[in-house]
């Protein structure tokens, strides 16, 4: 099972990447997500053709499960995560990958930013996206219980989803 994070905060190693990281782990114990923080890609998401850009975006269009992450700036996600979204074809990108839209903010006023503004997105790009967005509250993320009750609820799906993703992919 491949598993991948994919961090858009402007800042490096991130409450963000924190929190998303927690959410792959959470979802899928038996793999150690792939950790990509997006900040670490600098300038070379602005152009086409940058190697590391290049080689984030396989590793992202070819896993199983992709946890995107970002804080919420500005009622919706950062420019960075858009940057790097904009690397993937239309309805084609993301094909048999799932995907997972995690945004933090201080308060509940955008709760609705992971479904409303993130998983249109990602549906766009042909990932699946079948979960409901999570939304944490940044500082208390770590232990609030939210993403442990997010992960009992829906990690059986995502078994259910990649492991039909992966019978797909092999038959």
């Amino acid at each position: 099972m491949t598993v991948t994070v994919v961090v858009g905060n402007p800042k490096p190693a991130s409450r963000t990447l924190d929190a998303a990281v927690r959410v792959a782990r959470a979802l899928r114990p038996d793999a150690e997500p792939e950790v990509i923080d997006l900040v670490t890609l600098g300038p070379g998401l602005l152009g086409w053709g940058d190697p590391a850009v290049a080689a984030a975006a396989k590793t992202v269009s070819t896993s199983e499960l992709v946890v995107f992450a970002s804080p919420t700036f500005k009622a919706t996600y950062t420019g960075l995560l858009k940057l790097f979204l904009e690397k993937f074809d239309g309805g084609t990108g993301l094909a048999g990958v799932v995907t997972v839209p995690v945004m933090l903010g201080a308060g509940p006023a955008h709760a609705l930013a992971p479904d409303l503004l993130l998983k249109p997105v990602l549906v766009e790009i042909g990932g699946t996206a079948a979960l409901p967005g999570l939304y944490l509250a940044d500082r208390s993320f770590a232990e609030d219980g939210v993403i442990e009750a997010y992960a009992q609820r829906w990690a059986p799906v995502v078994a259910a989803l990649t492991n039909h993703v992966v019978e797909t992919n092999h038959a």
